[in-house]
């Protein structure tokens, strides 16, 4: 039933914005239909529990980096900055995904924008993740970062960093298709880290609040806590030329994205004094066709705006600077922590051989705007 609404429409239905008889009637009826995925998934992670179903290693350390509910939680900067702190380790780090929505012998959306970010870490996309580490392995990497594999529990892993966005941060409290968990809050009990991220768009107070309710699911080995928020950090276009920020401070602008959390990209739009006219949501991994970009543009003058700008995983898929003269650009996003950045680093490089630690220089965990220019 779920599978039928737009993305827009499922989540103001399951976080309960949608409110008369029809849609609770729905959303009783999701509900039914979350039993036996819970079920299933309660089955599936006991059986890895207990060693009745096998993980497999690929020779080399392997971290992580995942979270436990549907849409974006920003974790491909995190995926970014953990292999970077990899190689400022001494490690030769490999990225593997399942590489969803990618097209035959095509990069998939996340793979891309870390191919421009990362251009010197090599990324291995295949369902089969155990056989993509291995290959990654083969072909020269000592350290694999997996990029949203928590769930993935068939490659043995080192360490489990979890990504849990502040403004979203529990997944409406039900498992898919009630609500927007993968699995259970229970499962952070896995987690080695948890990072809540995009930060800055809530209150301290807030943060505390997800922290005391989030402990209550940990188990009785409490993992490292951080807090972190998506720093815009340079505006980019699809030939690689970058502007910075200030170029877009005051400018009439239309917004469009099709990410997991399109209305945190919004929020950081407005913060960096952008003009925003019009925004537009598309479905998370979105596809332009022609006849998007052609409306999008025509959409553009409507507003008498003469940019448009997205995020980095769009901007990959539309691969142009300008449509029918107006231009596209977008905002390129790093991970920078307010707290715990300097122990999660730590915790990361610990994977690495111990005469490469002795070597890291101490307080290694760069700014996110030293990361990305390193």
């Amino acid at each position: 039933m779920a599978l039928f609404l737009d993305p827009d429409t499922f989540k103001r239905l399951v976080v309960g914005s949608t409110s008369g008889p029809a849609a609770a009637t729905l959303r009783c009826a999701l509900r039914a239909m979350a039993a036996p995925y819970a079920a299933a998934m309660h089955c599936r992670n006991k059986a890895y529990d207990i060693s009745l179903l096998p993980t497999f290693s690929c020779n080399a350390p392997v971290i992580c980096v995942g979270n436990l509910s549907l849409g974006g939680t920003g974790k491909t900067p995190l995926v970014a900055w953990t292999a970077r702190q990899l190689a400022a380790a001494g490690m030769r780090p490999a990225i593997v995904s399942r590489g969803y929505g990618a097209q035959r012998g095509q990069q998939s959306d996340e793979a891309a924008e870390l191919a421009i970010v990362l251009p010197d870490v090599p990324h291995v996309a295949d369902p089969n993740r155990v056989a993509a580490a291995r290959r990654a392995v083969a072909n020269g990497a000592d350290a694999i970062v997996v990029d949203d594999g928590f769930q993935h529990r068939r490659l043995g892993r080192d360490l489990d960093i979890v990504a849990v966005d502040a403004t979203d941060p529990f997944g409406c409290g039900f498992l898919f298709p009630r609500g927007l968990l993968r699995e259970p809050l229970g499962s952070l009990a896995r987690a080695d880290a948890v990072v809540i991220t995009r930060c800055s768009l809530v209150d301290a107070a807030r943060r505390a609040e997800i922290r005391a309710e989030l402990s209550r699911y940990v188990g009785h080995q409490s993992p490292l806590w951080a807090e972190a928020t998506h720093l815009p950090i340079t505006v980019r276009r699809a030939g690689g030329s970058t502007m910075p920020l200030e170029s877009i401070r005051g400018k009439r602008i239309v917004a469009c994205a099709g990410v997991g959390n399109p209305d945190a990209f919004r929020r950081s739009l407005e913060s960096l004094g952008a003009d925003v006219a019009a925004y537009r949501a598309f479905p998370d991994h979105h596809q332009y066709s022609q006849d998007d970009l052609d409306d999008l543009s025509a959409w553009a003058r409507q507003q008498q705006a003469t940019m448009l700008v997205t995020t980095l995983k769009d901007l990959v898929k539309i691969q142009r600077d300008d449509v029918n003269g107006i231009a596209v650009a977008a905002i390129e996003i790093a991970i920078d922590f307010l707290t715990g950045g300097e122990e999660l680093a730590a915790l990361v490089r610990s994977v690495a051989p111990q005469t490469l630690i002795s070597s890291f220089p101490r307080g290694g965990c760069a700014s996110a705007a030293e990361a990305n220019t390193s």
